[in-house]
């Protein structure tokens, strides 16, 4: 994010408002890579009934506790997110089997 200055040096709210915008962009592009996982997922998959899977739910909300954890960022407000992240990746999964 080469147009933006880090957190610790902004001085007014243009730049926070900059630099949460160059963030927004980046966190929907890895998003789209992430879609385009659940894409691969849907063609792999043998079977609709094996898109979801609650195991690994778990398993990967309780990664992106750990990650926060070590980021020292809220770690509630992030299983939060990933909670919607992870149900809206399994709906859109099971979107993308049906179209196959």
């Amino acid at each position: 994010m080469q147009d933006t200055i880090d957190p610790e040096a902004c001085t007014t709210m243009a730049e926070v408002r900059a630099g949460v915008d160059a963030v927004d962009r980046a966190l929907v592009a890895l998003l789209a890579r992430r879609f385009g996982y659940m894409d691969a997922a849907a063609r792999i998959k043998p079977e609709r009934g094996l898109v979801r899977d609650e195991a690994r739910k778990a398993q990967v909300i309780a990664n992106a506790r750990a990650h926060a954890r070590a980021a020292r960022i809220p770690e509630e407000a992030i299983a939060f997110l990933w909670e919607g992240l992870v149900e809206a990746s399994i709906a859109y999964e099971f979107e993308a089997f049906d179209r196959r």
